[in-house]
């Protein structure tokens, strides 16, 4: 078995030794003798100094596989220190949209510099016309498109002419004279017909497709939902601009699971990787969300202010406050996470607002009945009476319930008027339902215990 991480750790070993000695020469051979997910880790543990004088040294196909390989944020810090003429030959080897990529992130200038000094820049250009999030931003070129009318040998023969190198032709994209996609087939499919076939005869006509505008997500659903490995990226008029590989959509994936997760935990979306993320924009993110959440807090102070005559009258209706609303918190965020959950695989849409929540009721119904019941059976044994056990286990039946409907409600409500559904579930959600659980906790308090 190979163990990324120990094969990673003797190089790095190796290398610096060969450095600390002056040998370049040395430390080249041990780094090009790695893998490009290995070669990029290397180079990334490297002071910023020794990578900008390391990465022109080596075999130029190997200096790209590195800084495609490595963290945006990584690569940038690089290339903005390489000389114009090296970078510009680094990213001639580069993928287009990894090259297009690299480029929008650098200064302008800079990037100016790079684009002039590059041999081959059309594709490149035409991939910066997109922000990185779109679809057209995520292409790569289609490295050969067949003609209808041409027969399985012509096809075949063009494929060796035009496609030795490349390893992304599982599909064949079909094109007419406009250059516009009118069908597809597999490489498996053009393998097994007759040679004297004919492509408009074997190619599905029923492509799917997206819009070079669309977003990036949209491109991660329709791979994942028909279980394609490459996606065909047309313009407004149906003409075959590139497409969007699997392989890209696993970034794409990565990163908005990412920057979900860090939204679900009100701590702001980090772009960088977070041992080289500096202290201080993390601690801006973080001050925004909790800022803001402290403020939504207010109102759970002013329900207690306003109930303090009540509870001045029976004292123990506090010791269950931090369970009532801790509970309603947890049950919301159990819910507003299945919904983005689902929003994500886009097994759920708005239109289907009402079955959510009257299913999150019904679950919150009989997760209610449960919990309710275990918070009379804790206030029996408390020793808190019958009428303050009844209050605990109604309004804990009541705030799961509520919780529930909050939970699936707000996520849907977002995807709706086109906010991220993720800024809106956990720290928003418990927000919310502290307060209002609560309120209702005191109310359900005053109607059972007459206080």
């Amino acid at each position: 078995m190979v163990f990324p991480e120990a094969i990673v750790e003797e190089a790095l070993k190796k290398i610096k030794m060969h450095l600390e000695e002056g040998n370049w020469e040395a430390a080249i051979s041990v780094l090009e003798s790695l893998r490009p997910p290995d070669q990029a880790e290397v180079v990334s543990e490297l002071p910023l100094e020794q990578q900008e004088t390391i990465l022109p040294r080596i075999d130029t196909e190997v200096s790209a596989d590195i800084l495609e390989e490595m963290e945006e944020e990584e690569a940038l810090a690089i290339a903005s220190r390489l000389r114009t003429e090296d970078l510009a030959r680094i990213l001639d080897e580069m993928e287009p949209d990894d090259a297009a990529d690299l480029i929008g992130d650098l200064p302008p200038e800079k990037a100016s510099e790079a684009l002039k000094a590059m041999k081959e820049t059309e594709e490149v250009v035409q991939l910066l016309r997109y922000p990185d999030d779109t679809a057209g931003g995520r292409m790569i070129p289609v490295p050969i498109t067949l003609n209808s009318d041409m027969t399985v040998e012509e096809a075949l023969e063009k494929i060796r002419l035009y496609a030795p190198d490349s390893d992304v032709i599982y599909y064949l994209f079909v094109v007419d004279r406009d250059l516009k996609l009118v069908g597809v087939v597999s490489l498996r499919r053009l393998i097994t017909a007759g040679l004297h076939e004919r492509i408009e005869d074997i190619m599905d006509r029923n492509v799917i497709y997206v819009n070079h505008l669309a977003d990036q997500e949209e491109c991660a659903k329709l791979l994942y939902r028909y279980e394609l490995l490459a996606l065909p990226v047309v313009d407004d008029e149906g003409h075959l601009l590139g497409m969007v590989t699997a392989n890209e959509v696993l970034d794409v994936v990565t990163e908005e699971a990412t920057e979900d997760i860090h939204l679900m935990g009100g701590a702001g979306p980090m772009r960088e990787p977070y041992l080289t993320a500096k202290i201080f924009p993390i601690i801006r993110r973080r001050f925004v969300w909790l800022l803001m959440l402290f403020v939504a807090e207010l109102y759970t102070g002013s329900v207690l202010r306003f109930f303090h005559e009540e509870l001045e009258k029976a004292v123990a209706l506090t010791y269950f406050i931090p369970l009532l609303i801790g509970t309603g918190g947890n049950a919301g965020s159990q819910s507003a996470s299945t919904i983005i959950r689902a929003l994500a695989l886009g097994e759920v849409k708005f239109k289907d607002l009402l079955k959510v929540m009257l299913k999150e009721i019904s679950i919150g119904l009989l997760l209610g009945l449960g919990i309710g019941l275990a918070g009379f059976l804790r206030g029996l044994t408390w020793g808190s009476g019958l009428a303050l056990s009844i209050t605990v286990g109604i309004a804990q039946l009541c705030i799961i319930i509520w919780a529930n409907t909050v939970g699936s409600f707000f996520p849907l409500a977002a995807s709706r008027i086109g906010l991220d559904p993720a800024v809106l579930s956990a720290p928003f959600v418990t927000t919310l339902v502290d307060g209002t659980g609560l309120l209702i906790y005191l109310l359900i308090a005053k109607i059972i215990m007459g206080i």
